[in-house]
């Protein structure tokens, strides 16, 4: 049998960032005959589980962006891939010279925190607005970020102008190396305000994919992956058979297998019902 495994924002989601009814009806009906499925998304659990929480899914979902594998219902992460704590310091220190306050998530036997300081553009307003809305338990407002830095972090999240995001990627990649993963990308909800996230070299969705095949005995199927974004590209790049949106960027199609259609017309599922069928 084959493993499926979807991005969820731009590819399994529509525009306003849910899970068409057709989508989740045809979806739900497929896992309970069998189907292997599962998703990848920057997203973190507690999201994942407020908008796929009602499908009966039998694998744990990647979330992070790779950077943990988690049961959906419980919120448990079964792996944490979390930035080492001198060098989390050091990039917390590059952003603040580059006059860029950031967003970060952290990683403790006290839970999982999303910590801010202030929103000064209306990119971050919205990224704030958006978890307030959905009543994130993560979210923590501090006076000082640099002392919440004594958990692990396991993300940071910029939302900025590009160009200054580019310049503190570029400060970070000579800086870190291949240390840490950087992904900058253009926000689909609110455009104009794009975001850099920076994650540790471990957390990518490949390297989760293969490390939930091998501790789940799936090792041998065949991996078929949907994505859009950059942060899609190295699991496209590492599946049997990677398939692209419609919409997604040229980096993406170039890795992929197959194009189908956009996002907000049902196609991952299309895809998935007459493949699996077959």
């Amino acid at each position: 049998m084959t493993l499926y495994v979807s991005d969820l924002d731009g590819t399994l989601l529509d525009r306003d960032g849910k899970l068409s009814q057709s989508s989740r009806v045809r979806l739900k009906g497929l896992l309970e005959q069998g189907l292997l499925f599962t998703v990848a998304s920057a997203r973190h659990v507690s999201s994942i589980y407020s908008l796929l929480g009602d499908l009966p899914l039998q694998l744990p979902v990647i979330s992070g962006n790779g950077a943990y594998i988690s049961d959906m219902r419980s919120g448990r992460h079964e792996l944490v891939r979390a930035i080492e704590p001198t060098l989390a310091q050091s990039i917390f220190a590059l952003a603040r010279a580059h006059g860029l306050m950031p967003f970060f998530s952290t990683h403790s036997p006290k839970g999982d925190h999303l910590y801010y300081h202030s929103a000064s553009n209306a990119g971050q307003q919205s990224f704030l607005d958006e978890r307030l809305s959905v009543g994130d338990p993560r979210l923590r407002h501090s006076a000082r970020l640099q002392d919440e830095l004594r958990d692990p972090v396991v993300t940071f999240m910029l939302i900025e102008h590009e160009a200054p995001l580019r310049d503190l990627q570029a400060a970070i990649t000579e800086l870190c190396g291949d240390a840490v993963e950087t992904h900058l990308a253009e926000d689909l909800y609110c455009p104009g305000w794009p975001w850099l996230t920076v994650h540790d070299k471990r957390a990518s969705k490949d390297q989760a994919i293969q490390t939930l095949t091998e501790r789940y005995g799936l090792a041998e199927r065949e991996i078929v992956v949907f994505g859009d974004h950059v942060n899609d590209v190295t699991m496209l790049r590492a599946a049997h058979r990677g398939i692209a949106m419609g919409n997604a960027i040229d980096a993406v199609k170039r890795e992929a297998h197959t194009v189908i259609g956009s996002h907000h017309v049902d196609s991952v599922v299309d895809f998935i019902e007459g493949d699996w069928r077959r």
